[in-house]
C-alpha cells in the first residue's frame, strides 16, 4: 500500500493545505523564524563543543615530601 512512499503530488497537497491554513503572508514569517532558531541552535551547540575541554591523560601528582 505504501510502496512508493512520498511522491511529488503528496508534497503539492501539503503545500496547498499549509497555504490554506496559514495564508501566504504568514508562511515567509514562519520560515524566517525557523531559520533563525536553527542558526541559534547551531551556534549554541558549537559554543558548547568548544567550551567542553577534551579529555587529557593526567599524570599522577608527586607524593608530598615527609619531614
Amino acid at each position: 500500500m505504501l510502496r512508493n512512499g512520498l511522491e511529488p503530488w503528496h508534497l503539492a497537497i501539503v503545500v496547498l493545505v499549509c497555504l490554506m491554513l496559514f495564508g501566504s503572508k504568514k508562511l515567509p514569517e514562519m520560515a524566517r523564524g525557523l531559520g533563525r532558531s536553527a542558526r541559534i541552535l547551531k551556534s549554541e551547540a558549537r559554543a558548547l563543543r568548544e567550551e567542553t575541554p577534551a579529555p587529557q591523560a593526567q599524570t599522577p601528582a608527586p607524593a608530598p615530601a615527609e619531614h
